[in-house]
């Protein structure tokens, strides 16, 4: 059995399980580590899953979606164990109306997947195969997944700028921790540090989703000019911040840009983009607000500036730059 058809009948399998009333938390962790395994599992869940909504839109076919000989027993290992894997997919498959035909269709989807990286202090320009384009910070990672019928990216860590090819058929989304962001065209960013996600929205629309699994369990839009910053289950959105999002894609040019913001805010942001790191030792120094804008790659120009303006004492190792009062 190819990779391909495989993956088909797993998804399928965990489909229709989900529909069982005994599903419980247990077995969507089970799905949940299924789906993070590969891009490739995730992208084929997902197709089957829009088909299996798109027949609830159509007509009501969920009476008619298992014959009595495929129905599960109860619990899901027995429903994996008695399930034949080909019978199970076509089962749904044509349950959902789209037959065996749409089945070939999927097996020989054109689907790019990519991994690209950058590490401290480096920058990357990349063009997908849809005509977007993707332009990665510091330290950043993420993984592409991009083809006929889907348009998906799953940053790992650090920050992206997008702009993305307007196509209404096939929405572009980035996966991020349990976030979802949604959008047909646009440009913007979106930065993870840790379980802290910020979304800057420089035009057009996106949809920003708090994801349990595969499902959307919260969601929020946001338009050009305003940003999403969003930790836990909670997300918040700043209105008429067209100024702020231009300061916070001041990278793009090697920059970065600051709003009176305190030093020990400063400094965590030169340390993003550097090796030698900056460090203040006391708390009189680190509540000093700063605004301007610095090169990135250059922080002892910056610290340099500091001991001028606020006469701040600047100790240098090859490794390390120590900032007190």
């Amino acid at each position: 059995m190819s990779r391909t058809r495989e993956a088909q009948d797993i998804a399928a399998r965990w489909i229709v399980a989900r529909e069982e009333p005994d599903w419980s938390e247990v077995d969507q962790a089970k799905l949940d580590v299924w789906l993070a395994e590969s891009d490739f599992n995730r992208v084929t869940f997902l197709r089957l899953e829009q088909s299996w909504r798109e027949a609830d839109r159509i007509g009501s076919l969920r009476p008619t979606l298992m014959p009595e000989t495929l129905h599960p027993a109860r619990g899901l290992c027995q429903k994996m164990q008695r399930w034949a894997p080909l019978a199970a997919a076509a089962s749904l498959i044509a349950a959902v109306g789209i037959g065996w035909q749409g089945y070939s269709l999927w097996s020989n989807f054109d689907l790019v997947s990519a991994r690209y990286d950058t590490k401290v202090g480096g920058h990357k320009n990349v063009d997908l195969p849809d005509g977007s384009k993707v332009e990665l910070n510091t330290s950043s990672g993420i993984r592409t997944a991009v083809g006929n019928g889907e348009r998906e990216v799953w940053l790992e860590r650090g920050e992206v700028y997008f702009e993305v090819a307007h196509d209404k058929t096939r929405p572009f989304v980035v996966h991020v921790g349990n976030r979802q962001v949604t959008v047909l065209g646009t440009k913007f960013s979106v930065r993870r540090d840790g379980d802290k996600i910020s979304v800057f929205v420089r035009e057009g629309r996106v949809r920003v989703e708090d994801m349990h699994g595969s499902e959307a369990v919260r969601s929020t839009t946001i338009k050009g000019g305003e940003i999403a910053l969003s930790r836990g289950t909670a997300t918040l959105v700043t209105a008429k911040s067209s100024e702020r999002v231009e300061d916070a894609l001041a990278w793009r040019d090697g920059m970065l840009s600051f709003d009176q913001d305190p030093l020990s805010e400063v400094v965590a942001e030169f340390n993003r983009y550097n090796h030698q790191q900056l460090t203040v030792t006391d708390p009189d120094a680190a509540s000093i607000r700063i605004g301007g804008i610095f090169p990135a790659s250059r922080p002892v120009e910056f610290v340099r500036l500091l001991r001028d303006a606020y006469g701040l004492k600047v100790e240098q190792t090859q490794e390390e730059i120590r900032i007190s009062d």
